[in-house]
C-alpha cells in the first residue's frame, strides 16, 4: 500500500468558494501545494485577481472564477466555464460564507435572508451545479465548511447558527442521495480560528479568555490546521467516507 499516494492530489481540479482570503484563502494554497490546480473565487473580479497573482507566484496552475453563489444563472454558467477552460471539476469545497452580529431580537428579515442565501442557498447551488458534472463521470468530492454552530449557539449569531445547522443536514443529504453515484460529501466545522472574519472577538480581551479557558487546546486555531482535513476529505483516503461532519475546533464540542 502506497499510503503517500492516498493523499496526493496531484492532477485534480478544486474550487474553492470564497476564495480570496481568510480560511478560504489558506485551504487554496494547501490544495495547491497538495497538487491540485485551483480555481480562486469572489464576487468581484479585483480581489480575484490579485489572489490568483499572489499564489501563482508560488503555484503556476492556480485559476480564477468570478461569480455570487447566491446567484443561481451565475453559479450553472460559471461551472460550465470551469469545465470547459480547466478542466473536470474533482473537488468543490463550499466556504463562501459571512456573519453579521446582533440580538436576535434586532435582526431584520433583510439580514436573516443574506446570512441564509450565502451560508446555505450558495451550497446548494453550487453544489447542485458541481454535481451534475459530477454524476456521469461517478466521481467527485464536495467538502461543506460548516461550524463548531453547526452543533451550538451562542448569543448574537442566530442567522448563523440556523445556516450553519443547515449546511451540516445538506450535507448528510446530499451523501444520501450521491453516495450512490461515488460522490463523497464531507463537512468541515472549524471551531474558533483567528480570520478577518472573527477579528472583533479576538481583539475582545473577555471572549479571548473565554474562548481560550473554554477550549481544551487552551488557544485560537491557526488558519493553517484546516488544511490536514481539507486534503484528507479531497483524496482518495476518504474514499469511504461519507455525510461526516468532521470537527477542527482543539476539543471545543468534545466538552461541556
Amino acid at each position: 500500500m502506497d499510503v503517500r499516494a492516498l493523499f496526493d492530489l496531484s492532477g485534480k481540479i478544486a474550487l474553492i468558494t470564497g476564495s480570496t482570503r481568510g480560511l478560504g484563502c489558506t485551504l487554496a494554497q494547501g490544495l495547491a501545494a497538495a497538487g491540485c490546480t485551483v480555481v480562486v473565487n469572489g464576487r468581484q473580479e479585483q480581489p480575484v485577481d490579485e489572489a490568483v497573482d499572489s499564489l501563482r507566484r508560488t503555484y503556476p496552475h492556480v485559476q480564477g472564477s468570478v461569480f455570487d453563489v447566491r446567484e443561481e444563472g451565475a453559479v450553472s454558467a460559471a461551472i460550465s466555464d470551469i469545465e470547459s477552460r480547466v478542466g473536470p471539476l474533482d473537488i468543490l469545497v463550499n466556504n463562501a460564507g459571512i456573519q453579521v452580529r446582533g440580538p436576535l431580537e434586532e435582526c431584520t428579515a433583510a439580514d436573516w435572508r443574506l446570512l441564509v442565501d450565502v451560508n446555505l442557498t450558495g451550497v446548494f447551488l453550487v453544489s447542485q451545479a458541481a454535481a451534475r458534472c459530477m454524476i456521469p463521470r461517478r466521481h467527485g468530492k464536495i467538502i461543506n465548511i460548516c461550524s463548531v454552530q453547526s452543533e451550538l449557539a451562542r448569543p448574537t449569531i442566530a442567522p448563523y447558527t440556523a445556516a450553519k445547522g443547515g449546511v451540516r443536514n445538506l450535507t448528510r443529504a446530499m451523501a444520501a442521495e450521491w453516495g450512490k453515484h461515488n460522490l463523497q460529501v464531507n463537512g468541515i466545522a472549524p471551531g474558533y480560528f483567528k480570520t478577518e472574519m472573527t477579528r472583533a472577538l479576538h481583539q475582545d480581551p473577555a471572549f479571548d479568555a473565554w474562548l481560550c479557558a473554554r477550549t481544551p487546546a487552551g488557544r485560537w486555531g491557526d488558519p493553517e490546521e484546516l488544511v490536514g482535513a481539507t486534503v484528507f476529505l479531497a483524496s482518495d483516503a476518504s474514499a469511504y467516507v461519507n455525510g461526516h461532519l468532521l470537527f477542527v475546533d482543539g476539543g471545543l464540542v468534545a466538552c461541556v
